[in-house]
């Protein structure tokens, strides 16, 4: 093998997170994205948006709030998961900012794990800082970080950057993995992304 056949074989394909807190979809997300990196030799490039983006619109949630929560409910029974849905009003901006800080110490993926446990199993408001604080004890993530990322406007800016960036490449819904041009949505296209980068070539061996 030549030098230039090891550097192919042990590249490492970037797949964007398109993620929003507030999603159900991205709860059951969290309990098996990970094994993609695990799995493949690929790098996530962490996404996250607030508010509202990447979400059905205050409207149409009234309309389908009802299904939606039919529809997770099954899918958190079938995985043998707890469904609590957090409080109606709960805001995932601060819990987006904090991510962020989350992922400069190493602790991007308990973090994750741990707010969407927070919000969707125990049906916390992850929009209070007490609820993250909590999350921040969990996982060894400092209280000073987590008061620093609150108030950083950057983050706030950086996730409607992600927003904007998302739509531009066609993403039009929570969760969202892409790979180049590939756009997967949906908690249940997690294998379809698999097959994917499968057929590159990039399975851990």
């Amino acid at each position: 093998m030549n030098d230039n056949t090891a550097s192919n074989a042990q590249a490492v394909t970037k797949v964007n997170v398109y993620f929003n807190f507030r999603s159900p979809y991205c709860y059951l997300a969290s309990k098996s994205m990970f094994s993609v990196v695990d799995q493949y030799r690929v790098k996530f490039l962490w996404k996250p948006f607030g508010g509202w983006a990447g979400r059905s619109s205050p409207e149409r949630v009234k309309k389908k709030i009802h299904l939606v929560r039919q529809d997770v409910a099954r899918s958190c029974k079938k995985m043998g998961i707890p469904f609590s849905p957090p409080p109606i009003e709960t805001d995932p901006t601060l819990a987006g900012a904090v991510s962020f800080a989350a992922e400069k110490e190493g602790l991007l993926k308990p973090y994750i794990i741990e707010v969407m446990r927070q919000e969707w199993a125990e049906g916390s408001n992850i929009g209070e800082i007490d609820t993250l604080f909590e999350v921040a004890e969990v996982i060894g993530l400092s209280h000073e970080c987590v008061e620093a990322a609150s108030s950083d406007e950057s983050y706030l800016v950086k996730m409607d950057e992600n927003w904007q960036e998302a739509q531009s490449k066609g993403v039009i819904g929570v969760p969202s993995f892409t790979v180049d041009d590939q756009i997967f949505w949906g908690n249940d296209r997690i294998d379809s992304l698999k097959d994917h980068l499968h057929d590159l070539r990039l399975r851990n061996i």
